[in-house]
């Protein structure tokens, strides 16, 4: 099945429109704490390895299930969109049903020449949080799954 993708006023009127929708960030806890969605909690996809560049977060589904139920409307973004698009893959194979992936994640996505092709949450004017606490933290989160 494809996955669906909006871009970020769309996201963002999306979390308005229904209070149960959840927006989770897949990008890297440091960056997640540098600036995210307002609202978003923090699920990374992958981590950072020295040796390997990023390595696929094993327990990426484990931490989504713990939290939110097949049904839930979830959105997924990352800094541009590839890590976002690979986790919304990931949430499908699991059984969610309804996972968009957000277009251009939060700080926009550019092709080779450096030029923008998809704005991203940050560019679009769209309110950024930098909560990194309990229910948000990809460490709060990760610590209730166990």
């Amino acid at each position: 099945m494809a996955i669906k993708e909006i871009m970020p006023p769309q996201a963002r009127e999306v979390l308005l429109a229904d209070p149960s929708a959840v927006y989770i960030d897949v990008r890297t806890e440091r960056e997640f704490a540098n600036g995210h969605p307002q609202g978003a909690v923090n699920i990374p996809v992958a981590f950072p390895d020295p040796a390997r560049g990023m390595v696929m977060n094993p327990d990426f589904v484990k931490v989504v299930e713990s939290h939110f139920p097949k049904e839930k409307k979830i959105i997924v973004g990352c800094q541009a969109g590839p890590r976002s698009n690979a986790a919304a893959g990931l949430l499908q194979q699991a059984g969610y049903q309804d996972v968009a992936n957000m277009v251009g994640g939060f700080g926009g996505m550019r092709d080779p020449s450096g030029n923008v092709v998809a704005p991203g949450w940050a560019a679009s004017g769209l309110p950024v949080s930098q909560d990194n606490g309990e229910g948000v933290s990809y460490q709060s989160l990760a610590a209730k799954a166990r």
